[in-house]
């Protein structure tokens, strides 16, 4: 063998044996890690708000027309010479003790057309206006004037309830009278009334004192348009009745002595 030959067996064995060392044997090459799956929670879509269904409100029973004439059996005089004061609205704790007093003084009797709610807040001032020899009217739970076009069943319960404010404030009163709220009688308001044993009470002479005039506007229309028999309506309650109180201390006198005062009945 040649000196080239020898040397070249040699460099190949040296590289055999430095390629052998590389890896173990029996051991075979590990794969790269794969990454570790996430830990972190799936987000779960969350679902689209459906359009929900609402709650089904009751429709209101659609109100009955207002009449274009009043109903017959209303009642709007005395039947008499007399005249009657009537008082709607209350009672009041400022201003039906005023009226009070000057029926009092004057030794006059007037009818009170009183709310529900009213009574039911100021039962004392039902208990003295029936003490002190006036009549009771009913005139609604909360003053409606829409109330005679509703059910009849609705009109019903309204006035029943009122009534039994105004007993229980005065155990067996009676209360012969129902005013409706603003004049808007309905043949269905009138009847259900009579039902219930209460008469339809109107009137005849209106000094719209409720729009607040002054006292000698009141004094000057009720003066102007009263007649013998007349009924007249006024306000002891629903705002403030200073003008009222005022007129009254003259007109109670003066229809006395002009046609006598009268307590309906």
């Amino acid at each position: 063998m040649s000196a080239r030959t020898a040397l070249a067996v040699g460099i190949s064995l040296i590289l055999f044996l430095a390629g052998c060392g590389e890896r173990t044997p029996g051991r075979s090459p590990q794969a790269a890690p794969s990454p570790a799956a996430s830990t972190s929670p799936k987000q779960t879509p969350k679902p689209k708000p459906s359009a929900s269904t609402k709650p089904t409100q009751a429709v209101p029973p659609r109100l009955r027309p207002q009449p274009t004439t009043l109903p017959p059996g209303l009642r709007r005089t005395t039947g008499g010479q007399a005249v009657a004061l009537t008082f709607d609205d209350g009672p009041d704790p400022v201003w039906t003790p005023k009226i009070l007093d000057q029926l009092r003084r004057a030794g006059a009797k007037a009818t009170f057309c009183v709310i529900g709610t009213r009574a039911r807040a100021y039962p004392e001032l039902v208990v003295r206006i029936v003490r002190e020899g006036h009549q009771l009217c009913n005139h609604s739970w909360r003053h409606d004037l829409d109330l005679g076009r509703r059910p009849v069943a609705e009109i019903r319960a309204d006035l029943v309830r009122t009534n039994r404010a105004i007993q229980a404030a005065v155990p067996g009163a009676k209360v012969p009278f129902y005013r409706q709220p603003g004049g808007k009688w309905t043949p269905e308001v009138v009847a259900t009334g009579r039902q219930l044993g209460m008469r339809p009470l109107h009137w005849s002479v209106d000094p719209q004192d409720w729009a607040k005039p002054s006292a000698p506007t009141i004094t000057r229309r009720v003066a102007g348009a009263v007649r013998p028999g007349a009924i007249v309506l006024m306000h002891d309650g629903g705002g403030n009745r200073a003008a009222t109180i005022s007129a009254c201390t003259h007109l109670i006198g003066d229809l006395k002595r002009r046609y006598g005062l009268v307590r309906l009945g």
